[in-house]
């Protein structure tokens, strides 16, 4: 992250916000003229700072208001088990974040779904196929804050 310097930080701080945004349009918020905003633009995507550039869609648009948080437990720790498991994960749309965690539980799932009867299905699958020991489910009951706007360090020790 030394090698970013506070062009690059703009540059990935607007990217976050609206990838929209033409390189002439990005050129001109950053002071610097389209061919050397493009060069930094395509210097961060190939550094792997810059992952992929998406839409974000709204869930509840879409029919998915529910979201479940799921602490998952397991007594198998392998690591053939723990592959298998990563492959089911990745496999199952309705996860859209899936972490290994420390502490009392082996893994934190975010899955969004259009509704409990949605969730119960989805549930006696997970079980059905991945060999876990406990699973508990917390519903959010309202979103105070989501992004997938990082904060971009300023490039200073602290």
């Amino acid at each position: 992250m030394s090698s970013l310097d506070a062009i690059d930080r703009q540059l990935l701080a607007i990217l976050q916000a609206d990838v929209s945004l033409s390189i002439e349009e990005l050129a001109e918020r950053v002071g610097l003229t389209k061919t050397p905003c493009w060069r930094r633009v395509q210097k961060l995507e190939k550094s792997g700072i810059i992952r992929r550039k998406v839409a974000l869609l709204n869930a509840e648009i879409l029919g998915l208001p529910v979201s479940v948080f799921a602490q998952v437990k397991t007594d198998q720790h392998t690591a053939e088990w723990a592959d298998a498991f990563a492959a089911h994960i990745a496999k199952l749309p309705e996860v859209v974040d899936c972490y290994r965690m420390a502490g009392d539980y082996d893994y934190l799932l975010r899955i969004v779904v259009s509704d409990i009867a949605a969730y119960d299905r989805f549930y006696k699958e997970l079980i059905r196929h991945v060999g876990i020991s406990d699973i508990v489910s917390n519903f959010a009951m309202e979103q105070i804050k989501s992004t997938t706007e990082l904060p971009i360090p300023s490039g200073e020790k602290e």
